[in-house]
């Protein structure tokens, strides 16, 4: 994999991404360009980076050095030149959007107060730890308001969240950079836990103390602190005792997109700097679609729909019944008593029939918008026929015209379960039911179809072996065939979004198997890319995507030879 070039003597191998680092200067001696340098360096070895940024300097990395042409497409949220706004509460939500999709970004909290900054990063921090898996790198500027030595309150939250990511992060792939200009300020046991130290120009007394609490703790490095206030801008010692094993000093090469956090040389304001294109429709989505699946899993979420669903219980079964009254009358013939029993057994299937429905409301709508979110967004008719993928895949065929909605006493997802279990005619695992009916296995929406349908009798086993009832049998709402392959096809690329779909089809046509640069070709993206990595993680969320022996390869479900 690519090294990162920080200076013509010095490169940082690629592993570099999940080790801890810090960056120590004073203001102007050149700390944010040797960080915006790894950053670049990361980038185009394609290691995924997240920037919190509290000042709003980070922007620049979307342009050039000269502020004319395209950075790093990498988005910004936040701030005066963000392309997506940042609430205060959302840390949590940006925290699983980073890792759902494998996201490079920059978190511009300069237009948060100091509470508000404080609490996004304890909820994005704290997530972030919880969930990620692969490497990753943190920048964080300014880590001395973040992981001070003094924390008050809610600080000591926080410090503790950076704590573990510098202590004990690389086992779950997060490396970091702590960049400040007050060493002093920076916690001791934070800063002693660091691998790697970069020193520009330091000439503050307590601050080099600072430094020098790190060299007697690492061991030897005189030369280190009596050389720091002389070092020219850009100029620095590189210190790893243990994991480069280096001490030397170097001239960090100056970074190739634009300083935005620049001090301005003259009173005139700086031209706007061009800015590389980012896929903002796409971010949007990603958001919506962690949005909803923190809203799935939210327990105030949860909450309010039970009592959403008491409510229309109570309605139901507040509705008018038929009241008997007893008359006595001379002559009541059988004609007549048979008709007013057939009345009150309507009745009282009307109201049993109200009440079930009500029952179900929940699962019947989590299903409509599972459906809904994988579907275009202009409505369509039960057989209106479904638009082709995008043409950058040459293989790419019509859609077929979907099923036909089933009735509303059956959820669609329950009836499509029972038709794919009764035309396998085998037990079918979790993953290989959501397969075969165009749900994603691992969705609440899924989970909760295949609860009501247990609860119905409808289904008996699980695990690997999820088999249909005779009751099951009873209520199918269609033939109980299961989808040829192509047109699984076709309706999982309707699920699918942006270049996944294209994906899915060159797999498919190719069911060998293709390396990542095979693939990268037959759909014309750059394999190293973090958009390539993100369609990718969708496949393979979605259960559809193999890999073996470094090679990817579709489900054989979506094969003709392996049709159950």
């Amino acid at each position: 994999m690519q090294s990162l070039q920080l200076s013509p003597s010095l490169s940082l191998p690629a592993d570099a991404v999940t080790q801890t680092f810090a960056i120590l200067a004073v203001r102007g001696a050149g700390k944010s360009n040797a960080a915006a340098a790894m950053a670049e360096g990361m980038y185009d070895a394609g290691l995924p980076f997240v920037v919190v940024d509290p000042v709003g300097a980070w922007w620049g990395l979307r342009s050039s050095a000269d502020g004319k042409g395209a950075g790093l497409p990498v988005p910004v949220f936040g701030g005066r030149h963000g392309d997506v706004p940042l609430e205060r509460t959302a840390g949590q939500l940006i925290g699983d959007l980073v890792v759902d999709r494998n996201l490079s970004c920059v978190l511009d909290v300069s237009d948060f107060s100091e509470g508000d900054k404080t609490r996004f990063l304890i909820d994005f921090a704290e997530r972030l730890y919880r969930r990620n898996e692969s490497p990753r790198h943190l920048f964080l500027e300014e880590a001395d308001d973040y992981a001070p030595q003094r924390p008050f309150r809610e600080q000591a939250r926080l410090l503790r969240a950076w704590e573990n990511v510098v202590r004990r992060g690389r086992a779950r792939g997060l490396g970091i950079t702590m960049i400040t200009q007050r060493s002093a300020a920076l916690n001791k046991n934070v800063l002693t836990q660091i691998e790697t130290l970069f020193v520009l120009r330091t000439t503050s007394p307590q601050d080099r103390k600072a430094i020098e609490g790190w060299v007697e703790y690492h061991g030897q490095g005189r030369e280190l602190l009596a050389s720091l206030p002389e070092l020219e801008t850009g100029e620095a010692w590189i210190w790893s005792p243990h994991w480069l094993r280096v001490l030397k000093r170097i001239r960090i090469r100056r970074r190739r997109t634009f300083d935005s956090g620049a001090t301005p040389k003259d009173a005139r304001a700086r031209p706007p700097a061009t800015m590389a294109d980012v896929d903002l429709e796409r971010i949007r989505v990603d958001m919506a679609a962690t949005i909803e699946r923190a809203k799935a899993e939210d327990p105030r979420e949860l909450r309010k729909q039970i009592e959403d669903l008491k409510r229309q219980l109570a309605q139901a079964k507040a509705v008018p019944t038929v009241t008997l009254e007893r008359v006595e009358v001379p002559v009541l013939e059988p004609r007549v008593a048979e008709t007013l029993a057939s009345l009150v057994r309507q009745s009282a299937g009307d109201l049993e029939s109200l009440v079930q429905q009500a029952r179900t409301a929940l699962c019947d709508l989590d299903q409509r918008v599972t459906a809904l979110a994988g579907t275009q967004r202009v409505r369509r008719g039960p057989d209106a026929p479904v638009a082709p993928a995008s043409p950058a895949f040459a293989g790419a065929r019509p859609a077929a015209a979907v099923r036909p909605s089933a009735p509303t006493s059956l959820p669609r997802a329950v009836a499509e379960i029972l038709n794919a279990l009764a035309g396998a005619g085998r037990p079918l695992s979790k993953l290989e039911l959501g397969i075969l009916t165009g749900y994603r296995h691992g969705t609440g929406g899924f989970g909760n179809a295949l609860s009501e349908a247990r609860t119905r009798g409808f289904l008996h086993g699980g695990g690997s072996g999820i088999a249909i009832t005779e009751a099951g049998r009873a209520a199918l709402q269609w033939d109980g065939s299961v989808r040829p392959p192509d047109v699984l096809v076709d309706l999982w690329c309707q699920r699918l979004t942006g270049r996944a779909k294209d994906m899915l089809r060159a797999l498919v046509a190719s069911p060998g198997g293709l390396t990542r640069e095979e693939l990268g070709r037959k759909v014309d993206m750059e394999p190293a890319g973090g958009g390539f990595g993100n369609y990718l993680s969708e496949l393979r969320t979605s259960g559809l995507l193999l890999s073996e022996g470094g090679r990817l390869k579709p489900h054989p479900l979506l094969l003709e030879e392996g049709r159950p």
